[in-house]
């Protein structure tokens, strides 16, 4: 491909525990793919190295680049490897331990041995200060300055880095929490300050306040991050603006995200679900379950209508990661908009072993991308999900990524016949056959969550299977779950990737209301719209967007009253808007919840959503892919298929050669980013866009 200016390329780039995935996009729509090897020390490396590869062997002039579009994983690491900011709390007067009180709940209570997630600020460094304000925004008592000046003092002497603010109703008036941020930053200007009333200007005490200690616990090191990430990429001549994929599936500008990095802690997934929604959309397929499965953890989230399912709340934990309603205070609770993802800690790289009781297991520890599985040959004995599909002849034996990453067979199979077969006195296949079994019983947990737990049958829609190992085990997971068809788009190794191709860029504000629906005049609704709407505008014209390049999307969150968690429900602008409110609350309700309820209902909050149409976002109905090789020829390989089967001469072929035509497994599809298996009970076919499409026999 020629080099030049007159070309304009969008580079979106995600980072994985295992590897980094780049995907690049022309103005015609072709998508060019690569995938590295992360570097955990620094995502940065791998992200700059895997650019000016790329760039290079397409031939194109890094001024070329319009657009960086990102998925970072730094925020929720800094939380898992608890390598944030030294961080501080300064707060009303009687609410410092509110962080500790949190909702009174437990996940599991019956579990004796759950131990409370500490506090991301130790109670020293929780300070109090004088100020009240009241339920309804009247100040009670004024904001002492010299209270302020002594806890940024006593912090400082703690060398805390970051402080948040977060004071009682403060999202009815913030006018005391913006004193105090202007007397800490004008006292002690190496402080890093966040106020509630900046990143989260709404009720519930216990949520803002850990919303906005998390906001300041990311802050320097997104903001070292994200620096360090834009100096690299102009040190190979890419001077082009950085975009970082937000939780919610929108795009931000990187100088935003170092103001609120909480908005993109779960970033990376982002990219992948919204990319299944524009894809589900194109091939009219618009209810779906997205499988996203990759080095480290396994994903699961529900679109429905074309639509990803949203929350306004989660929790960002260890082991199993979910908005579920009914599983709280496991983790630490961010109230920010996000996809309503389900997460565990069941990737390819998760290590499996043998516990206390003599039982198997598998992660939610992973080999990540140094030193990966043992196959990898770079240091590791343990066996992972990886091994165990290199055994059993999934994946092939010799090499990954088009050749870039050897695979030792042998050192799979002594890895899991040393730590499991052997002490479990079962073969090698029995062994690997049950690491995956673990495996896709974890991952089951995580569909059942965003589906059932929502009051959806998996049953009724189809499976969208992504990430490098979601072929792999997608035909296994929908047959525990029932689902009788499995899509695999193209480029679904890297498809997170692809996904921030199709995104837009994205900011969201509410107003907290708190009346009873039926109080709520037309007039007022009309009002509280309006101001709503111009501060949006004004937010994306300032991003550059105006005119026919901004949508606005109206939610609102309802309740009926008396009761303490809302649903969140889109509704229409216009004289309608009131009556549609009710009417979809009453029936996501009856859905959600599987009954009506006569109380009287409560309006909570109005939100909207602007967003900003990209000029040049992925279009899948139109979209072209440059094939890579995946280094692994044709031909054929032994596989087993089932724990009671042996091995069987197995069809090796590659997505190209698969058409429209529904075709009997067994079979395997070897790509440059992942492989798909079609095992005997399936049939595959390849729709117009290029989707791989699996029915399976006997399904409902």
């Amino acid at each position: 491909m020629a080099a030049g200016t007159v070309n304009r390329f969008r580079v979106a780039v995600d980072i994985g525990g295992t590897f980094t995935d780049i995907a690049l996009l022309t103005d015609a729509g072709l998508i060019h793919q690569s995938k590295i090897s992360s570097t955990p020390a620094d995502p940065s490396v791998a992200v700059i190295e895997g650019v000016g590869q790329l760039l290079a062997e397409l031939s194109i002039a890094p001024e070329a680049i319009a657009e960086v579009l990102h998925g970072t994983t730094v925020g929720s690491n800094t939380i898992l490897q608890r390598k944030g900011a030294r961080t501080g709390l300064i707060t009303t007067r009687g609410f410092r331990d509110v962080l500790e009180i949190g909702r009174i709940r437990m996940p599991d209570m019956f579990d004796l041995t759950w131990d409370k997630p500490k506090p991301l600020v130790p109670r020293r460094h929780r300070l109090e200060v004088t100020e009240r304000m009241a339920a309804d925004g009247q100040m009670v008592e004024p904001l002492s300055e010299a209270s302020v000046i002594a806890a940024g003092q006593a912090l400082v002497a703690e060398d805390i880095e970051a402080v948040a603010i977060a004071f009682i109703n403060s999202y009815r008036n913030p006018v005391h929490e913006l004193q105090a941020e202007a007397i800490l930053k004008a006292k002690f200007p190496q402080l890093l300050v966040t106020t509630s009333c900046a990143v989260l200007p709404e009720m519930k005490e216990y949520e803002r306040t850990s919303t906005t200690v998390v906001n300041a616990y990311l802050l320097a090191a997104m903001r070292n991050y994200l620096q360090k990430l834009e100096s690299g990429l102009r040190g190979i001549g890419v001077a082009a603006p950085i975009l970082v994929m937000t939780s919610n599936g929108g795009m931000l500008a990187a100088g935003v995200t170092c103001e609120k990095p909480v908005l993109v802690v779960a970033s990376g997934p982002a990219g992948g679900v919204i990319g299944a929604a524009r894809l589900g959309i194109a091939r009219d397929d618009r209810d779906v379950i997205v499988f996203d499965m990759g080095g480290t953890t396994a994903k699961a989230v529900i679109i429905e209508d074309g639509q990803p399912s949203m929350t306004s709340e989660y929790e960002f934990r260890d082991g199993m990661s979910t908005s579920s309603r009914f599983i709280k205070a496991g983790g630490y609770m961010l109230k920010v908009p996000a996809i309503d993802i389900a997460e565990v800690g069941a990737g390819g790289g998760s290590l499996a072993s043998i516990d206390h009781g003599g039982l198997l297991r598998v992660g939610p520890e992973s080999a990540g991308a140094d030193p990966g599985p043992a196959c990898y040959g770079l240091g590791n004995t343990r066996p992972t999900v990886t091994d165990a599909n290199v055994v059993l002849g999934y994946i092939s034996a010799t090499a990954l990524a088009g050749g870039q990453l050897p695979i030792d067979k042998d050192k799979a199979a002594r890895a899991i016949t040393t730590h499991i077969a052997e002490p479990l006195g079962i073969t090698l296949a029995e062994a690997a056959h049950g690491i995956r079994a673990v495996a896709n019983a974890a991952m089951g947990r995580a569909v059942r969550a965003v589906t059932v737990e929502r009051g959806r049958d998996p049953r009724d829609l189809a499976l969208v299977a992504m990430g490098g190992n979601g072929g792999i085990h997608a035909i296994d997971l929908a047959r525990q779950l029932g689902i009788g068809r499995v899509i695999v788009p193209p480029l679904s190794g890297v498809f997170s990737a692809v996904g921030m191709l199709a995104a837009d860029i994205e900011h969201t504000h509410l107003r907290t209301i708190l009346v009873p629906l039926g109080d709520v005049t037309a007039s007022d609704l009309a009002s509280w719209m309006e101001a709503l709407a111009d501060d949006i505008r004004a937010r994306l014209a300032r991003d550059g967007y105006s005119g026919e390049r901004v949508e606005l999307i109206w939610q609102a969150d309802l309740r009926h009253e008396g009761q303490a968690t809302e649903l969140t429900v889109a509704f229409p602008s216009g004289a309608e808007a009131r009556r549609s409110m009710r009417e979809r609350f009453l029936a996501e309700y009856l859905k959600t919840y599987g009954y009506r309820d006569e109380t009287a209902i409560e309006l909570v909050k109005i939100r909207l959503i602007g967003r900003g149409l990209r000029a040049q976002r992925l279009d899948f109905a139109a979209m072209h892919v440059t094939e890579r090789a995946a280094g692994n020829g044709s031909g054929s390989r032994a596989v087993s298929f089932g724990r009671d089967q042996s091995f069987t001469d197995t069809p090796i072929l590659t997505r190209a050669s698969i058409d429209g035509k529904a075709r009997p497994g067994p079979l395997i599809i070897d790509e440059f980013d992942a492989t798909i298996v079609v095992p005997p009970d399936a049939k595959v076919s390849r729709d117009a866009i290029g989707n791989i499409v699996m029915d399976i026999a006997g399904a409902p």
